[in-house]
């Protein structure tokens, strides 16, 4: 059992941030459930109960709300023994040479420059509680690995990510805190189940794919936290079987 361990998960409200909290519950985390909505967080918060959750709601693109999370956190348990640095956003899928700059500039900031600003204020309460140390999970993607047509916002950063994921997990060897990433591919989410309706592909067409239930997903974010810190899985991908990935499609 997790004990009194605690964790912060950004992106709480739905999806795989969601059944990433509602899996560390259930092993016995206390979870501080962070997201731009107040209203899906405390239904989270009701199904994993008052007394294993705090609700801070929060705009991960705000350098003063991401503080704001983390004194919360502190403040209401003392410690931090995992992040799941989870939120993210996508953008429109429009040619390369549409993009405005704006939107660049808003999916870098949801899912690059906020994870690191999550990072910092992890190490610090991490580096300096007793007992020392934690873990952070990275939520990278499948396009970490390749991108889909027209996603350029968003396979950058997920390609930006792994580096971040590698440079903490050096970084933070000093003061024993693990990090991994997860890499995940159709979970049926908001995002990821608008996959069963169709999706461009390499070659122009539309097609339908897989998608998996994103509790498998939540439980593998448990299985990677529930590692003792002397040891990481420094890089997960988890998939649907059949989605058009491995191979030729």
């Amino acid at each position: 059992m997790a004990g009194n361990r605690i964790a912060i998960v950004t992106g709480a409200g739905t999806g795989v941030g969601r059944a990433a909290a509602v899996a560390l519950a259930g092993a016995g985390w206390h979870v501080v459930l962070s997201g731009r909505r107040p209203a899906p967080l405390e239904e989270v918060a009701a199904e994993i109960g008052a007394d294993r959750s705090l609700v801070v709601p929060t705009d991960v693109t705000d350098p003063d709300s991401i503080a704001n999370l983390f004194a919360r956190t502190r403040a209401q348990w003392g410690r931090l023994d995992l992040l799941f640095n989870n939120a993210g956003i996508g953008a429109p899928p429009v040619p390369l040479e549409d993009l405005p700059l704006e939107t660049w500039r808003q999916v870098v900031d949801t899912n690059l420059t906020a994870l690191f600003l999550c990072t910092q204020h992890a190490f610090r309460i991490m580096r300096d509680q007793d007992p020392r140390g934690g873990r952070i999970i990275n939520n990278g993607s499948i396009s970490a690995h390749a991108p889909r047509p027209n996603s350029i916002a968003y396979t950058a950063t997920k390609h930006a990510v792994t580096g971040l994921t590698k440079a903490t997990s050096l970084d933070g060897r000093a003061y024993d805190i693990a990090c991994g990433q997860i890499d995940i591919g159709n979970a049926d989410t908001p995002m990821g189940g608008k996959m069963k309706a169709g999706v461009p592909q390499a070659d122009g067409s539309l097609r339908a794919e897989a998608v998996m239930d994103p509790a498998h997903v939540g439980q593998s974010v448990l299985t990677m936290a529930s590692l003792p810190l002397d040891a990481n899985v420094q890089f997960m991908t988890i998939m649907a079987t059949k989605m058009p990935f491995v191979g030729r499609g």
